[in-house]
């Protein structure tokens, strides 16, 4: 694996320091002097390099050094230990500039390089950024096998100078872990591709989903030493999805070599049937959802005006079956609830997939799972996929709902069924829950009826990663709907048999494997204390413009994290505690005579800028800010709560107290 010279130079920083350690200088001259002084006559005081290095090796110097050093491999951001499996959940760190890795050397690794892009046309003109100067940058999302991987943020160029390498494990799961090393011709049957997701960051922190690509690895291993090098053509996407954004240079690598490589009629061979197959499966999951399709309409014409969605255009697109965008996903140890998970949906922003030009039509973009979680944001879709698959994981049996809310703007949601009959409406972009009680209509007027709390007002169709049933009752109303599946007469069902043809994992190579979720790189205090100091500065700055002093109050700031943390607590579980402590401890903080006031605020960003301009928006928070008196004291408590992928609720407190003067 050649080597580019920065990263040479720190591999020998590494040795050097390695070599310091052990005090090996020192032993080397104590052997030169002895090998000198017992091996050399004295008017002969010649010594050759190979003759200290024999007399290195005689002593176990070199094989000491040897048995320290360990292989060093730049694998950003993976976490990985020498298990012979991919682990449950991976920590994505800060890429470090060189990270040790065990290598197993009975397992076999593609170590793939990124060296560099081109013709990146959109960003022809872009400036070259000054040193310390704040610049737009890309970021390379990788995920493959159950890992994923990360590159170091580089500057948006038209050349941009990906440098990065990754180290992917290639296993095969059927073959448990005392297997021998997999051979070519088993690798020839691993058909999961490399997803590569790129990701913009601008100067103020919003991400936008640039390319999504699945790479064909398996070239390499026709390639006769054992090396290849492509060049990687990345689409837009969206309404972009035909323009070309840019190139990307590819060098792929097994490690170790392989012994017999396969001949590229034997590679072609395979992706041509691989092809072949999945396009017959589709071909036939398509004739069905035809006939089905016309079975349906033929119960009720007005059927034809219901939202019952089939297929969906992913990121690239690709019309690929709604069932396939949804799996049961597990989170290891980051999430330990159901309504856990709910909140950590509903943190990760919500954002339209964007429309060039006018017309107020929703531009339809159904992302597959990493290039959501690559950005950490998307459209409802997003949000309730992901939300159903780790309902799902946690043992529910979960459905994506598809219908409209008021004013008939399309949405979707989570509903769960519970053994019991209930029937549990989830949204995913705020993660309340609601409770579904059937209105009967056929019940005299003066009855009673539930009221509808939930925002939901038709549906078209709900599905999973396994079932499919159409809305055919009467009204397609949620308010009068009975979510009776197992009536054929209420929802028509779809075969099961041919949902599962195409979309089980590993059914045809157009349905992308689920990535695991990765644990926050947040470091929730840190982050609370600097977005702390910050909005002291923006209040003082501000307050000092209206011609009013500040002074802080520490220890009514520190009070109000109570109240954040009840109101965290809440938004997760539904229950609300400590409340009664936090007043009576705020009672306390307040002198007879004096006024108190206070004004939450939630976030799911991190810019202190951004918070107070929308705060100041608010006539209450307005009101604290800019508040005038005798013996004003002013607070402010951040707390931030840290959730998988990086993703934040952010709590903000404002307060002050002031002698009432009248």
């Amino acid at each position: 694996m050649s080597l580019p010279p920065e990263k040479a130079s720190e591999l020998k920083q590494i040795i050097h320091q390695q070599l310091l350690k052990m005090d090996v200088h020192g032993r080397i001259r104590e052997v030169l002097a002895e090998t000198i002084r017992e091996e050399l006559a004295p008017e002969h005081q010649q010594l050759s390099t190979e003759d200290l290095i024999r007399a290195l090796r005689q002593r176990g110097i070199i094989d000491d050094v040897m048995k320290e050093l360990k292989f060093v491999a730049d694998v950003n951001g993976m976490e990985r230990t020498s298990a012979p499996k991919p682990s449950t959940h991976f920590v994505d760190r800060e890429p470090p500039v060189l990270k040790k890795t065990n290598i197993d050397p009975t397992r076999r690794y593609l170590y793939l390089q990124v060296l560099g892009g081109k013709a990146f046309l959109e960003h022809l003109q872009e400036p070259e950024p000054l040193p310390g100067q704040i610049c737009s940058t890309f970021t390379l999302c990788l995920h493959f096998r159950n890992q994923r991987f990360r590159s170091k943020p580089v500057p948006c160029a038209c050349e941009p100078d990906f440098q990065d390498g990754f180290l992917l494990e290639i296993h095969k799961d059927s073959l448990g872990d005392g297997s021998k090393m997999v051979d070519a011709t088993t690798m020839l049957s691993i058909c999961d591709p490399v997803h590569m997701v790129l990701i913009k960051t601008d100067t103020f922190g919003e991400t936008t989903l640039v390319a999504s690509y699945f790479l064909e690895w398996r070239s390499v291993l026709a390639a006769e030493s054992g090396i290849t090098n492509v060049a990687v053509e990345l689409l837009g996407v969206g309404t972009e999805s035909k323009v070309s954004v840019g190139v990307l240079n590819i060098r792929l690598e097994m490690y170790p070599p392989l012994n017999k490589t396969l001949s590229s009629d034997i590679t072609s061979t395979q992706f041509t049937l691989e092809r072949q197959k999945t396009a017959e499966k589709e071909r036939l999951f398509l004739v069905y959802a035809k006939q089905w399709w016309r079975e349906y309409l033929q119960i009720r014409p007005t059927h034809n005006a219901r939202l019952v969605k089939i297929f969906a255009q992913d990121e690239n697109g690709v019309n690929r079956p709604v069932c396939s965008f949804v799996r049961p996903l597990r989170a290891g140890r980051l999430l330990d609830t159901p309504r856990q998970a709910a909140r950590f949906v509903s943190v990760l922003g919500h954002e339209r997939a964007p429309v060039i030009g006018g017309g107020g039509g929703k531009q339809e973009q159904w992302c597959t799972l990493l290039a959501f979680l690559g950005r950490n944001k998307g459209d409802c879709e997003d949000h309730a996929n992901l939300l159903c698959s780790l309902l799902l994981g946690f043992g529910l049996e979960a459905f994506v709902c598809v219908g409209t809310k008021a004013k008939g703007v399309p949405h979707t949601w989570v509903m769960t069924c519970g053994s019991d009959g209930t029937i549990t409406f989830w949204e995913s972009l705020t993660g309340h829950r609601y409770i579904h009680r059937p209105i009967n209509p056929d019940d005299p007027p003066l009855a009673e009826q539930p009221k509808p709390l939930y925002p939901y007002r038709t549906i078209g169709c709900i599905f999973n990663h396994e079932k499919f049933f159409g809305n055919c009752q009467p009204s397609d109303a949620v308010e009068v709907c009975v979510f009776d599946l197992h009536d054929e007469s209420k929802w028509k069902p779809m075969s099961g048999e041919a949902i599962k043809s195409v979309c089980a994992p590993g059914a045809t190579s157009s349905v992308p494997p689920f990535p695991p979720l990765c644990a926050s790189t947040v470091d929730a205090a840190v982050t609370s204390n600097e977005m702390e100091v910050q909005l002291r500065i923006l209040v003082s700055e501000h307050r000092k413009d209206l011609g009013f002093s500040t002074v802080w109050d520490d220890q009514l700031s520190y009070l109000l994290s109570q109240a954040l943390a009840a109101y965290e607590l809440e938004r997760t579980t539904g229950v609300s505690a400590g409340n009664e402590e936090f007043q009576d401890a705020v009672r306390r903080a307040v002198p007879d005579g004096h006024t108190f006031k206070g004004f939450p605020i939630h976030f799911v960003h991190r810019n202190a800028r951004r918070v107070f301009a929308t705060c100041l928006r608010s006539p209450f928070c307005e009101e604290i800010i800019c508040c005038r008196g005798d013996q004003v004291r002013l607070a402010v408590r951040v707390r931030v709560f840290a959730y998988p992928e990086s993703a934040c609720a952010v709590w903000i407190m404002f307060a002050c107290k002031y002698r009432s003067v009248l």
